[in-house]
Order: C-alpha cells, then structure tokens, then sequence
C-alpha cells in the first residue's frame, strides 16, 4: 500500500472510529433522554431535527467541500497562499448564510411548527436556531484543514459535540419537562425537546471554539510552506466564483436526502394521521420509535460512510490536480472496498438482530411497539451498505470535479421515496414501513449510476471480486454463525454483546483469509499506536 493511499486509510480510520463513538453516545444519549420525554417527546424532538439538517445543508453543505478541494489542489501545487485565501473568503460566506438560517428559523418558528403538525414543536425550532450559525463558522475550518488531510481535529470537534450535548442537554431536557406543570407524572413535551435542542447549539458552540483554537496554532504552520512565487494570487471575485460554482451543485446534491427527510417530517405524521387513520398521539410515537432509535441505530456505522466520503474528496483532488491518474485510480478503488467492507456486515448483522439490540438499550411500553421497531430496523439496516457506497462514490466523483452527477442520482432517487412514502404511508397495513421502503429505493437507485460514473472518470478497471464478492462471502460466514448461535444462545444483554463480537470476529477471520481484507489496511492505525508507544529520543 502505498503512503498516499496509507493517508487516506488513516483518514477514513481517525473519522470512521471517532464517528462510530460519536454515533453510540448519540444512541446512549437517546435511553436517558426517552425515560426523562417518553417517546411522545422523542417524536417532538425528532420532527425538528428536518427542517434544521435542511437548513444546515443548504447553508454549510457544498462550501467545506469547496474549501477542502481548492487547498488541497494550490497545495498540490505548492500554493499555500491562495488556500489560506480561499478560506478567508469561505468562513466570511458561510458565517453570513448561517446567520441568516438562524433568524429564518427564529422568525418562521410558528410556520415550521404548524408544518410539522405539532405545535408543541415551536419552542424546539428556536432552541435549535443558533447551532445553524455556529456549524456553519465551525465547517470553514474544517473544510481547510480536510483539505490539507489532517482529519483529527474535525474528529475530535464530532467528539466534544457529542459529549457536551450529553452532559448539558439532558439537565435542559429535565428542567425544560417541568415547566408549567401542575400534575405529578406529567411532563411538558414541548419544553423538555426544547432544553434538548438547546443543549445541542451549546455543545455545538463549544466544538467552535476548540477549532478556533486549532487554527491558530494550525495557521502560521500552513504560511510556512514553501510558496511557489510563480502562482499568482487569485483575485477575491474569482475565488468567490469558483467557491460558488465548485459548491452549489455539491449543496444541491447534499439537500436533496435533508429534503426528502424535511418533506417526511410533514408527511408521516399527517399521512398517519390523515389517510391511515391513526390518532395524533400514536402517529407522534410511531415517528419517535422510527426517527428517533432505528435511524439512530442505522446512524451509528454511516458514521464510517461520511469518513470515506470526507477523505475521498481532497485525495482525489490532489491526484488530479497532479495529473497522477494512477493514484486516483488506487484512491478510488481503496474507497470504494472500504464501502462494501463496511456496509455489508453492518446491514446484515443488524438486521438479523434487530430485536436483541433494541432490547440491549432501550424500554418499551408494550410487546407490539418493540416488535413494530425491531421490524422496522430489520428492514432499514440493509439502507446502510447501499448509502456507505453512495456517500463513498459521491466524494470521488466529488473529486474528479463531476459534482452533478451525485446530485442527479440522489433526486431521481428522493423523488421516488417522496411518491412512495406518500402513497404507502397512508395504506392502514403498511403505515410507518412506507417509510424504510422508499429509503431503500432512494439509495439503491442512487447507487448504481454513481458506480458507473466513478469506474468510468476515475478509469478505474472493474474490479468485482476485489470490491464486492470478497466481502458479501465474509459477510454470508458472519450472516450463518449469527443464525446457530442464536439458536443456541438464550437471550440476554451479555448474549448481545457475545453475538455482536462473535459476528465481527468471523467477518473479520473470514475476510482476511480470503483476501477481502489485508493486513496493509491496519497499517494507519497501528503506525499511529507504535507513534505513540515509541519513548521520546534523548536530544543531546
């Protein structure tokens, strides 16, 4: 393995593990959370969170990406002056469209409210307004230091996220539940969702100021590379326009999924309530089992996903800007191998237990409600392999400057999701699984085309038993031990914990055994331990 594609494996691994932490303390934090708001609380909570991730994409989505592409490319080209320009003119961009987010959502709270068919709504979408702010300052610094692939900080600012949005929101949470309430045993939805949300901006602000800090330690480093004094300074309106024209298509494509899911946040519950007949409080419930602990679940190993596709876009980059095609094709090939060997497991594994780990973490009310939820992550784990490969395939097409094409194939597949929501959510028998279906389709139809386009432009030769076969054999050895150990093993939150280790050893056995895996892939993470182990040299 070569040291760019061992940069790029250790990018993926410092964001994959860092997300993947990330992502069990937001499923962690979700326990607490329900017993203090109850799942009517979650279902509040979660029908904010929409309209917020559609703001946060149109504002902040396409310019880190902008950001990482245009430093690593001057840096290719030994240009550090012109990346640190273009991102003093993206962090002043991204600091005016956050801020409009912010009063946009301040103002139009009652609208929003009303949108999502829940008034108790209102006090959640003014809590949750500042972060819109406060991301979208945070990603110009993460975007810049992406660009020149050093992936930790961002890391470690996902991480302070995390745990200061646990640490401050639950106390928000509690107090929030007993404003205004007379009864024993009653809480205040709305309030409780809004000291949640709030905690949210608050740990968001707090990952703000440790980037700050990171860039100014990081600045005079980045100044002190060698200049190439034959570049010329880019002119501020055609950076600006070259920000615009690399980020617009890549916001297009990245609001699309957020907009499908803004749209759900208005549909389900009316569809539920409306055509499928069922009362608000139940209809409220549904959304929380299903927003709020399966697509948290689903959440936890896209973590790796988003890690591919952040790493992908500035090493793509730079192999073009050097018109090293070979190197792009090699980035190219790792990313999409590291997709499959990620997603498949993931999406079989919690498929098949899909009841055991909803029961590992969380308490429901009735048999029927656990039963509705293991179902329904059942079916939308396997939504996990077929979005890694997206999100893996949309960052190298990303970086081969072929930004619209993701954003083509992720609309053709949302407005199949939006038709199918609408038409199954509404059927009595099917309700709320209307939902993991169009996901399926959205991403399934969004992948296919997204392989083609990157085996073509990044002229990478097709490699299927390399990126598929090897790791879908790996996964059926990992699916079969899985079905007799359950059969064998009584259930309990140990078994769980047995049953999840057993299932990725085997993988992990199988995999390297047959090729799906190499010991090369360890390398970044242990050349990163052996760092660390190694004693200081005596300098004398």
């Amino acid at each position: 393995m070569s040291e760019k594609q061992k940069s790029i494996v250790g990018g993926m691994t410092v964001l994959g593990i860092t997300g993947l932490i990330c992502k069990i303390i937001a499923v962690l934090y979700r326990i607490p959370l329900a017993w203090l708001i109850g799942e009517q609380g979650i279902g509040t909570f979660q029908l904010v969170f929409p309209t917020y991730n559609l703001l946060l994409t149109l504002s902040s989505a396409g310019l880190p990406v902008a950001i990482s592409r245009m430093v690593s490319f001057s840096l290719a080209r030994n240009d550090p002056r012109n990346a640190h320009r273009t991102f003093k003119h993206a962090l002043y961009i991204l600091t005016i469209l956050g801020a409009i987010g912010t009063f946009l959502m301040i103002v139009f709270h009652p609208f929003l409210s009303e949108r999502v068919g829940d008034p108790e709504t209102q006090a959640g979408f003014i809590a949750i307004a500042p972060a819109l702010l406060i991301v979208c300052t945070m990603s110009a610094f993460r975007g810049l230091l992406q660009g020149q692939q050093n992936m930790v900080p961002t890391a470690v600012s996902q991480l302070i996220e995390q745990i200061a949005k646990v640490i401050i929101s639950l106390p928000l949470a509690f107090l929030g539940a007993r404003i205004g309430v007379s009864e024993p045993g009653q809480i205040n939805i709305g309030y409780a969702a809004a000291g949640a949300l709030l905690g949210t901006s608050i740990g968001e602000a707090i990952a703000l100021f440790y980037m700050t800090v990171v860039y100014r330690k990081n600045k005079p480093q980045l100044l002190r590379r060698t200049q190439d004094e034959t570049a010329e300074p880019i002119s501020r309106g055609a950076m600006i326009k070259r920000l615009v024209s690399l980020s617009v298509p890549i916001t297009l494509a990245a609001c699309i999924v957020p907009l499908a899911s803004f749209i759900d946040s208005g549909m389900v519950v009316n569809q539920l309530i409306g055509s499928a007949g069922f009362a608000r409080e139940e209809a409220r419930a549904m959304f929380g089992r299903y927003s709020g602990y399966v697509i948290n679940y689903i959440n936890v190993p896209t973590a790796f996903a988003q890690a591919i596709s952040m790493s992908m876009v500035p090493a793509v980059s730079a192999g073009l800007a050097r018109g090293d095609y070979a190197a792009v094709r090699r980035q190219s090939h790792t990313g999409l191998r590291m997709a499959f060997l990620i997603g498949l497991p993931c999406s079989v594994g919690m498929s098949m237990l899909s009841k055991e780990l909803l029961m590992f973490l969380y308490r429901f009310p009735t048999e029927a409600a656990l039963n509705q939820t293991a179902e329904l992550l059942s079916l939308s784990s396997f939504t996990i392999v077929l979005f890694t490969v997206v999100q893996a395939t949309s960052g190298i097409l990303q970086g081969l400057r072929k930004q619209r094409i993701p954003m083509y194939t992720l609309l053709l597949g949302v407005g199949l999701k939006i038709l199918i929501n609408y038409n199954l959510i509404g059927i009595p028998e099917i309700n709320i699984y209307g939902a993991p279906i169009g996901s399926l389709v959205c991403y399934g139809v969004s992948m296919l085309p997204n392989l083609y386009y990157v085996h073509k432009y990044a002229r990478l030769p097709y490699d299927v038993m390399g990126i598929f076969v090897k790791p879908a054999l790996a996964t059926a050895a990992m699916g079969v031990a899985l079905y007799y150990l359950r059969m064998l093993l009584p259930y309990s939150r140990v078994m769980t914990v047995a049953l999840v280790l057993a299932g990725m050893a085997v993988f992990g056995v199988v995999a390297l055994l047959i090729g799906a895996m190499t010991k090369a892939d360890f390398a970044p993470f242990t050349r990163r331990l052996h760092q660390r182990r190694k004693p200081p040299q005596d300098i004398t």
